[in-house]
């Protein structure tokens, strides 16, 4: 039983890191309809400016209110670039689909040859704080103390997207603006200011990801980002592009999928599991588990 609890807590731990890198794709596929690939670069800058932040930073190190610092340090600098990279690259282009993608892949790759030049290609510690390198007993399994963050952090971060979506002034052009663009547009309402919000909220959720996923891992590389976007995709697709609920639900089912698999069969084996499941979705429900079917 004990391997169980930590089987699965262990998944939603891994399935929290995934949503908080899918959460910021899909409000952006959602609102501005952009796929957004160099999505993988907040997420490096997020980590690559943590572990500089605790190392570097003035107040800020690996544990107590030094840590907090130097994540939101890294949080800051992935949701600088996030805007930069809407107000730069990306707004010129909302009209042309094949451009956006070209564009992003681009620089998803530039993104990672920046960081490798800077700080080399191989992994580095991640000065976790201590208490992240315990466990938790938890109906007699040792849960790490990583995951669990992770899954709290998740929760938070969920909430505060669905309050902010619900409860506020542009929460509520974004949600009218993923229904109809055109009459949001023709209130008069500058839907562009939003689109540059949406980035923003994303590159900081992505940035957080890195942070946390650093102390997950227990390491940061350059290629850490271009890894986890991979299952964030595949998180989106499965979840509904546009629905932060919908990833949510289907980061717990590839978190959970990976972890059991992996443990009960030979490793890798969850990651092709997660990809048939995949196909089994776009066959069977090709708008994903929370999307909306396309009417005519």
């Amino acid at each position: 039983m004990g391997t169980v609890i930590l089987l699965a807590l262990t998944g939603l731990g891994l399935a929290a890191l995934y949503f908080l890198v899918a959460s910021g794709l899909s409000l952006v596929f959602g609102l501005a309809d952009v796929l957004n690939f160099a999505h993988g670069l907040f997420l490096g800058v997020g980590v690559y400016g943590t572990w500089w932040a605790a190392g570097n930073l003035p107040g800020a190190g690996p544990d107590g209110f030094g840590f907090v610092l130097a994540v939101a340090f890294g949080v800051a600098a992935g949701t600088l670039v996030a805007i930069l990279v809407e107000l730069v690259l990306i707004r010129p282009l909302y009209s042309r689909t094949i451009e956006q993608v070209l564009v992003t892949v681009g620089l998803s790759l530039a993104g990672v040859a920046l960081l490798q030049a800077t700080w080399g290609a191989d992994a580095r510690p991640f000065p976790r704080p201590d208490w992240t390198r315990q466990v938790t007993g938890i109906l007699g399994a040792q849960v790490p103390n990583g995951g669990l963050l992770l899954i709290v952090a998740a929760v938070l971060v969920l909430g505060a997207i669905l309050a902010f979506l619900r409860w506020t002034r542009y929460g509520l052009v974004i949600r009218a603006g993923v229904e109809n663009r055109e009459m949001v547009t023709a209130l008069g309402i500058d839907v562009r200011k939003a689109f540059t919000l949406v980035f923003a909220i994303g590159g900081a959720a992505a940035a957080l990801a890195g942070a946390l996923g650093g102390v997950y891992f227990g390491t940061v590389s350059p290629g850490q980002g271009g890894s986890l976007l991979i299952f964030a995709f595949i998180v989106v697709v499965i979840g509904g592009m546009g629905s932060v609920v919908g990833s949510a639900y289907a980061a717990v089912v590839v978190g959970l999928v990976q972890q059991f698999v992996n443990y009960y069969g030979t490793s890798g084996l969850g990651d092709i599991c997660v990809v048939g499941l995949l196909a089994v979705v776009l066959l069977l429900r090709p708008q994903g588990i929370a999307g909306k079917v396309a009417t005519a």
